[in-house]
C-alpha cells in the first residue's frame, strides 16, 4: 500500500461549507478510486479556512481484470450471430469461445484480460474529475476560466508515495509546495508527504490542520480564561464549529464592555455578539446573569498577549450595542399597540394582504378557539393583535431572529397583563425540534390560530410543499400544531378547528380566495401525515399507528392514545394470543371474499355449542367496547376484546367454518364479521405486520 496525499489550496472557504466539503471530498475521492480498483484504507480528511485535505493507503496499481460477454447460443439465428461478432469486435467466430451448458444450451462468449493501471493516472484521473464536478451549494469562475471552485484556487498537492502526480486542473499543475499562516509563518513550504507536511505547517507554519483540534483548543482554552477570571463560559456549540472555519492558528482572549449595556435585554446583547461579531458571551456564576466580558478568538499570536486586539474588538461591540440602546429607547417612546397600524407596510403574501391582515384573521380564529382551550376569549384577542407589532420596531429591523422576544419585553415595560406577554413571547414556538411548545392557555391559543391561518391561506392559493421544497415552511407550522395540541395534551377536533378557521378568515378579510372542501380535506390529510411521523419518531409503530388511523382520526390526543394503549396491550401475551386469532379470522374472510362475496343481514340461528358461545360473548364485549372506547379507556375496551380469546379459540378448534350446509357457512361466516367488527371499534387488525 502506498500513501495518497492531497491538498486544495484556496482564497478563504465560508465556515458553513468547510465541513461538508471535507466530507464531500472524501467520499468523492474515496468512490472514484473504488469504481479504478483502487480500495481506500486508513481514510483521514481535514478541513481549514483554505483548504481541504485528503490522506488515504491505496494499493500503486489497480488489479487486473479478467471480464467475460455472454453471446448468443450456437445454433442461434445468423443475423444473432453477426450481431454478437460486431459488438464484440471479432472478426470471426474462431476468436470466440463456448461454454457447454447442458440446461440452456452452448453459447458463445468473449473474455477480455484488462491490465491493472498505475495509480498515478487513476489518481489524476479521478482527482480532475471530482474537482470539476464538486457540488459546492455556491461557487464561482476566477478570471477568464471556466472552472468553478467555492473562491480562486491557488495550489494543488497530489502525492502518491512520496512521489508528485502530474495533474493540472484550471491551469494549476500539482506541486509539492503550499502556504502556512499568512502573518506567522507564510513560508512557502516544499513537502516530501503527509507527515511533513502536518510537522511543517503545524510548527514553521503556525496552522492547525485538523478542525477538531481547532475546535478543541478555542473551547478548553476560553473555559480556562473564564475559570481563571471567576467567570463562566455559555457554552454555544455551533458558534464554535463556525470560529473553528474562520482561523489556522486560534488565541483565544477575553474582552470587556461597559456594564451599562447589560441593561439591554441578554438576548440582545449574545445576538450581537453572535451574529455580528462571532464572540461567546460570558455568565458570572454567582447570579447566573450575564457578565461585561465576552470571549474573542484571534487568527494570530500578538506581542502584547492580544490586550490591543481585545480593546479594539471591545470598541467594535461598544458600537453595535450603543446602536441597540439607542434603538431600544426610540421604540419605547410608543406604546406597542400603537405599531398595530403600521402593520400594513409589511406585505405577508402578495395574494394573502399585509401582516395586519394576518393579524386581523389570527385575532378571530383565536377567539373562537379559546373557550375550548381554557382561555379568556378578550385577551387571547388582544394577545394576537399585539403579536406582530413588534415587526416594525428598530430593534427587530436589526435583531430579527428577536421578533416576539422584543415584543414581549416592551409591552412588559408597559406593564402589560402577564398572559399577553407570555402569548407575544411563545406566539412562533415550537420552531424546531427541540424547542418547547407554548403552554400557557392564551399562548397556546394565539400559537396555533397563527400556524392553522398560515397553512390554510397557503393551501388556498395552492402553495403547497412539493418535495423538498417547502419556503414558507408548511412542514413546520403543522408539525406545531400537532406538537402543541399533544404535548399539552388537548382535547381539540381538527376538522373543526379548520371550519373555524374559514370562518374567522370571512369575518376578518372577506376578499381572500374561496376555499372548497377538497382544499380543507388536503390540508387535514397534510397534519395527519405529519402527526404519523410524530408518532413515528416518538417510538410508535407504523404498522400500529396505521391500524389505529384507518378508522379516522379528528381528535390527535385521543388517537395517540389509541396507538400507544395498542402498542401497549400487544407487548403482552395476552395480546399476542388475541392479535394471531384476529388476524386469523381476518385471513379466513379475506379467502372467502374473492370467491364471492361475504352474506350480509343477522345471524340466524345457529346449531352449535360454540357458535352461539361466541356469538354471545361477541354481544356481551361489544357493549363493553363501545362503552369504554365512549370513555376513552382504551386498555380497558382490549381487556374486553381479550376476553373473547377462549371462545374464539374453541370455535375454532370444534366448529368448521366453510360448513357443507350453505346456510351454517353464511352463519360462522356474519359470526367472524361480527368479530372483525367489533375489533375494528379499536383498531383495524389485519393492518398490524406483528
Amino acid at each position: 500500500m502506498a500513501e495518497l496525499f492531497i491538498e486544495i489550496f484556496s482564497e478563504e472557504i465560508p465556515a458553513r461549507m468547510q465541513l461538508k466539503a471535507g466530507e464531500n471530498f472524501s467520499k468523492l475521492m474515496v468512490s472514484g478510486l473504488k469504481k479504478e480498483g483502487l480500495l481506500c484504507e486508513k481514510i483521514i480528511y481535514h478541513t481549514g479556512p483554505r483548504r481541504l485535505i485528503f490522506k488515504a493507503d491505496i494499493p500503486l496499481k489497480s488489479p487486473n481484470l479478467s471480464e467475460e460477454k455472454k453471446g448468443p447460443r450456437v445454433n442461434a439465428p445468423e443475423k444473432a450471430i453477426e450481431g454478437f461478432l460486431r459488438s464484440a469486435g471479432l472478426n470471426s467466430l474462431s476468436d470466440a469461445c463456448i461454454k457447454v451448458d447442458e440446461k440452456k444450451g452452448d453459447y458463445y462468449y468473449t473474455k477480455t484480460e484488462k491490465k491493472g493501471l498505475n495509480s498515478d493516472q487513476i489518481v489524476s484521473e479521478v482527482l480532475v474529475s471530482v474537482m470539476n464536478n464538486f457540488p459546492w451549494p455556491k461557487s464561482m469562475k476566477s478570471g477568464t476560466s471556466g472552472f468553478r471552485w467555492v473562491r480562486p484556487l491557488r495550489g494543488i498537492i497530489c502525492l502518491v508515495d512520496g512521489k508528485l502526480i502530474d495533474c493540472t486542473v484550471d491551469n494549476i499543475k500539482a506541486g509539492r509546495m503550499t502556504e502556512g499562516h499568512r502573518m506567522h509563518g507564510k513560508g512557502p513550504f516544499t513537502v516530501k508527504n503527509f507527515s511533513d507536511y502536518c510537522h511543517k505547517l503545524e510548527n514553521e507554519g503556525h496552522v492547525m490542520i485538523s478542525h477538531q483540534d481547532r475546535k478543541n483548543k478555542i473551547h478548553n482554552d476560553a473555559k480556562n480564561i473564564c475559570e481563571e477570571n471567576g467567570l463562566e463560559l455559555i457554552d454555544d456549540i455551533s458558534l464554535i464549529d463556525e470560529v473553528s472555519g474562520l482561523v489556522e492558528w486560534p488565541n483565544v482572549l477575553l474582552g470587556h464592555m461597559d456594564p451599562l449595556f447589560l441593561e439591554l435585554p441578554s438576548e440582545v446583547i449574545k445576538l450581537s455578539m453572535r451574529t455580528h461579531q462571532k464572540y461567546f458571551a460570558v455568565r458570572d456564576p454567582s447570579t447566573g446573569s450575564l457578565s461585561p466580558h465576552f470571549i474573542v478568538v484571534s487568527n494570530q499570536t500578538a506581542p502584547d498577549g492580544g490586550a490591543e486586539i481585545a480593546k479594539g474588538n471591545a470598541k467594535v461591540l461598544s458600537a453595535r450595542l450603543s446602536d441597540a440602546k439607542f434603538f431600544q429607547k426610540e421604540d419605547m417612546k410608543f406604546d406597542l399597540e400603537e405599531n398595530y397600524s403600521k402593520l400594513n407596510s409589511i406585505v405577508f403574501h402578495k395574494k394573502l394582504g399585509s401582516i395586519r391582515d394576518k393579524s386581523e384573521r389570527v385575532a378571530v380564529l383565536a377567539a373562537l378557539m379559546a373557550p375550548y382551550l381554557d382561555a379568556d376569549p378578550e385577551l387571547v384577542k388582544k394577545a394576537a393583535r399585539l403579536a406582530k407589532c413588534d415587526l416594525v420596531t428598530n430593534m427587530v429591523i436589526e435583531f430579527t431572529s428577536l421578533q416576539g422576544q422584543i415584543g414581549a419585553m416592551y409591552y412588559a415595560a408597559e406593564g402589560g397583563n402577564k398572559n399577553i406577554i407570555k402569548a407575544i413571547e411563545d406566539q412562533y414556538k415550537p420552531q424546531g425540534p427541540s424547542d418547547n411548545v407554548p403552554s400557557n392557555s392564551v399562548a397556546i391559543a394565539v400559537a396555533l390560530a397563527d400556524k392553522i391561518d398560515t397553512l390554510l391561506c397557503f393551501w388556498g392559493i395552492q402553495e403547497k410543499p412539493t418535495g423538498s421544497k417547502d419556503p414558507f415552511a408548511l412542514r413546520r407550522a403543522a408539525l406545531g400544531v400537532v406538537r402543541i395540541i399533544l404535548e399539552n395534551k388537548i382535547k381539540l377536533n381538527i376538522s373543526n378547528i379548520l371550519e373555524m378557521a374559514v370562518t374567522s378568515r370571512v369575518i376578518a378579510k372577506p376578499c381572500l380566495p374561496e376555499l372548497d372542501v377538497s382544499v380543507i380535506d388536503s390540508l387535514l390529510s397534510f397534519i395527519i401525515e405529519r402527526f404519523k411521523i410524530y408518532l413515528r419518531d416518538n417510538d410508535m409503530r407504523q404498522d400500529l399507528i396505521n391500524a389505529v388511523l384507518k378508522r379516522g382520526v379528528d381528535d390527535l390526543l385521543s388517537a395517540t392514545n389509541r396507538v400507544e394503549s395498542l402498542q401497549a396491550f400487544l407487548s403482552t401475551e395476552e395480546g399476542t394470543n388475541l392479535l394471531s386469532v384476529c388476524k386469523r379470522s381476518g385471513n379466513i374472510l379475506k379467502a372467502e371474499e374473492k370467491k364471492a362475496e361475504l352474506p350480509s343481514g343477522d345471524i340466524d340461528t345457529l346449531t352449535h355449542k360454540r357458535a352461539k358461545e361466541l356469538l354471545d360473548a361477541l354481544i356481551q364485549a361489544r357493549k363493553s367496547i363501545v362503552l369504554e372506547m365512549g370513555n376513552e379507556s382504551y386498555s380497558m375496551a382490549m381487556t374486553a376484546l381479550s376476553k373473547l380469546r377462549k371462545p374464539i379459540d374453541l370455535f375454532f378448534d370444534e366448529v368448521k367454518v366453510n360448513d357443507e350446509n350453505p346456510d351454517i357457512r353464511a352463519n360462522n361466516l356474519r359470526l367472524l364479521i361480527m368479530l372483525r367488527d367489533t375489533a375494528l371499534e379499536i383498531a383495524d387488525f389485519d393492518a398490524i405486520t406483528g
